[in-house]
């Protein structure tokens, strides 16, 4: 019995280490500056960055342009053109985990399990109105090329039809998206990717929030 106890211990001393390896390469990966589009940065359009414990989305900005770039959204039944949207919320993330767990309560082992190890991907497209003036989150600064070439990135992300009857909100929905989500490729490297590649210094490898908002702070 001792014996087992001992292997045991070994088990979650080498998964602890792995894990704690694991944050310690996502927060040098925020700190480390990444290879971006060169595109001239501008002061034309602002943006948000919407963070959660495991998650960030883009808040965007429901002028002309991103209403028809989100376009491929109103299938999923999206109110794309309703005049009231002020804003768009867009994430990425692990099909299985990102379609049924609306709240933490709904998290299953096997969806986790499928996230970490390889799951096909979806993106998810929200609406709100106004935001609070109270409500506190970061902000970034885009030239309108620069704002192109995000808009660019997300809807070339979309890599199939809608999935229909899913969502959380209403006024939410999925598509199906490129890529394979997993550990080291997380909703997080998403955002830090699209970022690049609009020509915004977002860290080398971002697949927590955490390592995301230590890339933030590194641009001031």
């Amino acid at each position: 019995m001792r014996r087992v106890w001992r292997w045991m211990g070994r088990l979650f001393g080498a998964a602890f280490a792995l894990l704690a390896m694991y944050f310690l390469a996502a927060a040098i990966g925020g700190l480390l500056p990444g290879r971006m589009a060169e595109i001239a940065p501008g002061d034309d359009m602002e943006i948000g960055l919407l963070f959660g414990p495991i998650h960030v989305d883009f808040l965007l900005p429901a002028d002309a342009r991103t209403r028809a770039a989100m376009g491929f959204a109103s299938a999923a039944g999206v109110p794309v053109d309703e005049p009231r949207v002020e804003h768009f919320i867009v994430g990425w993330g692990a099909r299985d985990f990102y379609t049924t767990a609306g709240t933490y309560a709904d998290i299953t082992l096997g969806a986790t399990a499928r996230a970490v190890t390889g799951d096909a991907s979806v993106l998810r497209v929200d609406v709100a109105g106004a935001i609070p003036a109270s409500f506190n989150y970061p902000r970034l600064r885009l030239s309108a090329a620069q704002y192109e070439a995000l808009l660019d990135q997300i809807v070339a992300t979309v890599d199939g039809p809608p999935l229909l009857g899913v969502g959380f909100t209403g006024t939410d929905g999925f598509v199906e998206a490129e890529g394979r989500f997993h550990i080291f490729r997380t909703c997080n490297t998403w955002v830090g990717r699209v970022l690049r590649g609009a020509g915004i210094d977002a860290g080398t490898w971002t697949p927590t929030p955490y390592s995301l908002r230590l890339a933030l702070w590194r641009m001031g």
